[in-house]
């Protein structure tokens, strides 16, 4: 692996330069996340967001779409127990017992084919694209590609395909994956920000705030999942508590204070894309 800084120093900073991506998720999925998103990015502190193509609102988002650094968010479960969407393509792997995508990364294991997962993801990356979305990076929805060796390959393929920066956790180690994922992607010349704290636990601010005292030189990518507060979003069930304090949390002045404290410099992915594209 390079040694640390070297993505900062493609950037155009110093190599103890501690730089932060404050991404949102699941851009898309309902209405309330993705205003709560576009709120984030627009007037809050978030920098970047991910948008998910089969669900039901993602030509929604992409309506609201004004040249702002989103990325796709690649979707193969559907999480949400009365809440369901399924796949662009006839993907029969990649379907649910009870129609839509699995519940769980687990089930979606068990029977999904890698040829399917290919055809899914890259039909995802190209309806974004022609709805006029520039986009800027890749990242799983719930690490289903992840860690996970053949739809890995699936994973660095559309990467280096399309040439954009994707999402890699940084607190699970080769050992523990069963296979060297983040070498296997710096090997193609995929770029990746340097640590991202694999914790999709509702409910954001306590982690937030403890990866802002801890910086690390570097690019630090820190996500959120912000939505307003609906009927439609507190219908999801208790998770929805979470999105709406990380709507908060992202247009807090406490936030933004912590930030400019911790000397990090805010970017996006549009600037690991370029880089990426630049060599």
């Amino acid at each position: 692996m390079a040694e640390r800084g070297s993505l900062v120093s493609r950037l155009g900073y110093a190599d103890d330069a501690r730089l932060v991506i404050l991404s949102c998720d699941d851009l898309g999925s309902c209405h309330g996340a993705t205003v709560g998103v576009y709120q984030a990015m627009r007037k809050g502190s978030a920098t970047c967001a991910s948008i998910m193509m089969p669900a039901p609102w993602a030509h929604f988002a992409s309506e609201m779409y004004a040249g702002d650094d989103i990325g796709v968010h690649l979707t193969l479960n559907a999480e949400h127990p009365s809440y369901r969407w399924g796949p662009l393509t006839h993907a029969p792997s990649l379907l649910s017992g009870e129609g839509g995508f699995p519940r769980s990364v687990d089930d979606l294991w068990e029977h999904a084919d890698s040829t399917e997962v290919l055809r899914e993801c890259r039909a995802q990356i190209e309806r974004a694209i022609a709805w006029g979305i520039d986009v800027t990076h890749l990242a799983p929805h719930l690490t289903s590609i992840t860690l996970r060796p053949e739809f890995f390959d699936v994973y660095v393929e559309l990467a280096y395909e399309f040439k954009l920066p994707i999402r890699l956790p940084s607190t699970i180690s080769a050992k523990a994956a069963g296979f060297p994922f983040r070498q296997l992607a710096e090997d193609e010349g995929i770029v990746f920000p340097d640590h991202f704290d694999h914790d999709w636990r509702t409910g954001s601010r306590e982690r937030v705030f403890g990866a802002i005292a801890s910086l690390q030189p570097g690019v630090t990518e820190i996500h959120v999942q912000p939505a307003i507060d609906t009927p439609e979003v507190r219908a999801l069930g208790e998770v929805a508590e979470g999105w709406i304090d990380d709507l908060a949390l992202a247009t807090s002045a406490e936030l933004r204070d912590a930030l400019q404290a911790s000397g990090a410099v805010l970017i996006g992915y549009r600037e690991l894309r370029d880089a990426m594209r630049a060599k």
